[in-house]
């Protein structure tokens, strides 16, 4: 066992030597969902809760005893726990001088979130940086189910206050976990500034918020689906997922003037691993521009 422990330590040694860190995030984005999606998951019984998920990454997927990995909080919505398993990539780090806060929130917080995604993208992963090994003894994890489209709601309602406002009817939340870090609407009419998208605003607000211009774990949700400015932002800010009500594709045929880039279309050219999806409250978010 230590020896097959110790190969596993020197496989990581080299992976972190030999390639860049979004390439490896991306590898193993690509792992997980594709062991998720061969085994045809979630099942026709209906979606996972946070149990379920968690025991199916660490039973199923990692292969390892939930005894290594004890939960210490649960709820119907959140399962958390503290991770002691023997760790390679924890070893592997020590002997380079690398930090596993960077090595982890680089390669294995969004590609652990692409697993979850792949059951359900309403159930969120996130790792504490306070509590990690090895600056603590055990590293914190949970598995959250966030509901979409209350969090939607919560964007329409900025939408209908910048309507209100003379503005042109635009709204946006971001959120980690449970947790709404920044909501805005768009004022670049009344604030004479072309660059206040409502998106733009909120991840300007929850950078300001966090202290961090690294939004890894972040959902940002709008009420129509960000432009290529505002796509490019969620990008360089590092945001985990972008949901969108309306698309640009409909609401130009609405008459809106909008440039006709997808936001998958900008994050397919870019270098961050960033989840898209669309069509949350569709048609409530469509009224908003009728």
């Amino acid at each position: 066992m230590a020896g097959d422990f110790e190969e596993l330590v020197e496989q990581q040694v080299s992976t972190l030597r030999g390639d860049e860190l979004r390439r490896l995030e991306a590898a193993a984005a690509q792992r997980r969902r594709a062991w998720v999606e061969a085994r045809g998951l979630p099942t026709a019984g209906g979606r996972l809760t946070p149990r379920e998920a968690y025991e199916l990454f660490f039973t199923g997927y990692l292969g390892l005893p939930l005894d290594q990995v004890p939960v210490v909080s649960e709820t119907p919505d959140e399962i958390v726990w503290r991770s002691a398993n023997p760790c390679p990539t924890l070893e592997a780090c020590a002997r380079l001088g690398l930090d596993t806060r960077s090595v982890c929130r680089a390669v294995y917080e969004k590609s652990t979130q692409a697993f979850f995604s792949a059951l359900d993208p309403e159930l969120r992963f996130h790792r504490s940086y306070d509590v990690i090994r090895p600056h603590a003894p055990h590293c914190e994890e949970r598995i959250v189910r966030v509901d979409f489209e209350a969090l939607m709601r919560i964007a329409i309602e900025e939408a209908e206050l910048s309507r209100a406002e003379g503005n042109k009817g635009y709204g946006a939340v971001i959120v980690i976990g449970d947790e709404v870090i920044a909501q805005a609407h768009d004022t670049a009419a009344t604030a004479r500034d072309p660059s206040l998208h409502a998106e733009l605003s909120a991840i300007r607000a929850a950078a300001a918020r966090l202290g961090d211009a690294d939004l890894t774990g972040a959902v940002l949700i709008s009420s129509c689906e960000a432009c290529p400015m505002c796509a490019a932002l969620a990008v360089w800010a590092n945001v985990t997922t972008i949901v969108y009500g309306a698309s640009i594709e409909e609401t130009a045929a609405m008459g809106k003037a909008r440039i006709l880039v997808s936001a998958r279309e900008v994050v397919a050219k870019s270098p961050a691993l960033v989840e898209v999806i669309g069509g949350v409250l569709r048609e409530e978010c469509l009224a908003l521009y009728a």
